[in-house]
């Protein structure tokens, strides 16, 4: 098939190298605008706009898509379908109608549940057993097309968002170009989506990585793996910022008496096997951390030159 692609992060480059290997003519690229990136600010193009200059596919990097110029753009550019995925723009009307079988969206999640921005991050935040890929034939709403075809994932109990967005990002690509073959020959029965089970997400925030100890062990615990790598979780110490990269939680009745006394956000246990603390419903134990300004590292290297002692308050 003849495609035009439109997606911006790494997870549509995955999708891009199962339309490559399967045999299909990218005629044109739709990616967001280049962006200051760093310290330097820096313009810095998306990781699909560098896949296509590789290849010297053609790239179309509309500020508004819906703009009457941007829409006469793609619609002068012939293609049997359109692929979606992780764009981060609303497309018009003109622009679904345009390719021959319509625009098709690879979304991390099993619609109806999840719709919306960032919803491999939250399956792992809400404490989701399973998440997976929709393929979508998009409407003018948001997510709420009919479904394709799905693909089912189990959730790790070490996932990561990083994790789990490397295994969907090739999953959906796998399962695209399944559909691609499924809609030239006509074999695929588009269902549409249950309106009564829909569920909406929103974008993930860098103030969200700040742990609240006033909350459950097991929540936080779900927050450290899900907000990895980015935006990351922290707390501070002695006015620092504390980062925690991988911890697990202790359940209210595996606590000993003297951590169910303590304090919330006081340590509870410092050793080699991870700095524990308080939390209103049992204890996070982190076993890999970064102090500000230092390099990620196990709580063992850490605390060779951070002593922390049971009774101190985090957070301050």
């Amino acid at each position: 098939m003849d495609v035009i692609f439109m997606g911006t992060p790494d997870f549509a480059v995955a999708t891009l190298d199962s339309l490559e290997r399967a045999g299909h003519n990218i005629v044109l690229v739709v990616t967001q605008p280049d962006k200051p990136k760093g310290r330097g600010k820096k313009m810095t193009m998306s990781p699909v706009k560098e896949w296509a200059l590789v290849r010297e596919i053609p790239v179309y990097q509309p500020t508004k898509i819906r703009e009457a110029g941007s829409v006469d753009h793609i619609l002068s550019v012939p293609c049997d379908v359109s692929v979606v995925a992780a764009f981060g723009q609303i497309l018009p009307k003109e622009i679904l109608e345009h390719p021959k079988y319509g625009c098709v969206n690879v979304h991390a999640s099993l619609l109806p549940k999840y719709r919306g921005a960032a919803p491999i991050q939250w399956s792992i935040l809400n404490g989701d057993q399973v998440t997976g890929i929709t393929i979508m034939q998009m409407g003018i709403g948001l997510d709420d097309g009919d479904i394709l075809k799905q693909e089912i994932v189990p959730i790790h109990e070490e996932d990561t968002g990083g994790s789990l967005f490397d295994r969907l990002a090739l999953v959906g690509g796998e399962l695209l170009v399944k559909t691609l073959d499924a809609l030239e020959q006509g074999s695929v029965t588009p269902v549409p989506q249950d309106e009564s089970q829909a569920t909406k997400v929103g974008m993930i925030r860098k103030d969200m990585g700040k742990l609240d100890f006033t909350r459950s062990a097991e929540e936080l615990s779900r927050y450290v793996r899900g907000l990895n790598p980015w935006p990351g979780t922290y707390t501070f110490t002695e006015g620092k910022t504390l980062k925690f990269w991988k911890a697990y939680a202790i359940a209210e009745e595996e606590l000993d008496e003297e951590m169910k006394a303590a304090s919330i956000a006081s340590i509870v246990k410092a050793d080699d096997e991870g700095i524990g603390v308080r939390c209103k419903e049992g204890v996070i134990v982190v076993t890999e951390l970064q102090l500000e300004g230092k390099k990620r590292m196990d709580v063992s290297d850490y605390l060779r030159g951070h002593a922390m002692k049971k009774g101190e308050l985090l957070g301050r």
